[in-house]
């Protein structure tokens, strides 16, 4: 059995662990973080990306699009399409490879 002092310690790496297992993270730059739900193959493809308290997801096919971004400014806005602009291949290859369609 664990002491109180411990166990929250090993419950928080758990958990913390687990997010990245359902969250996988296809590209980290610039203090952005690339994922996508493992749950979510029932949707278009599409990123989801994370910087601090803001977030955001962008559709990848039909075409590159805007799905929301909550918390990011003008600029950020601009970057992360950018980015995801250059890393296209690198984000689809991960979902067709992930999700098998």
């Amino acid at each position: 059995m664990f002491s109180l002092a411990v166990w929250p310690h090993i419950y928080e790496i758990q958990v913390f662990n687990l997010k990245f297992i359902l969250m996988p993270t296809v590209l980290r730059i610039d203090g952005y973080r690339f994922f996508f739900y493992s749950n979510e193959n029932n949707e278009p493809a599409h990123i989801h990306v994370e910087k601090g308290n803001a977030e955001g997801k962008i559709w990848l096919e039909p075409s590159i699009l805007i799905a929301y971004f909550k918390g990011f400014s003008i600029r950020e806005q601009n970057d992360i399409m950018q980015i995801t602009r250059e890393n296209f291949p690198v984000f689809i290859k991960k979902w067709y490879d992930y999700f098998g369609k």
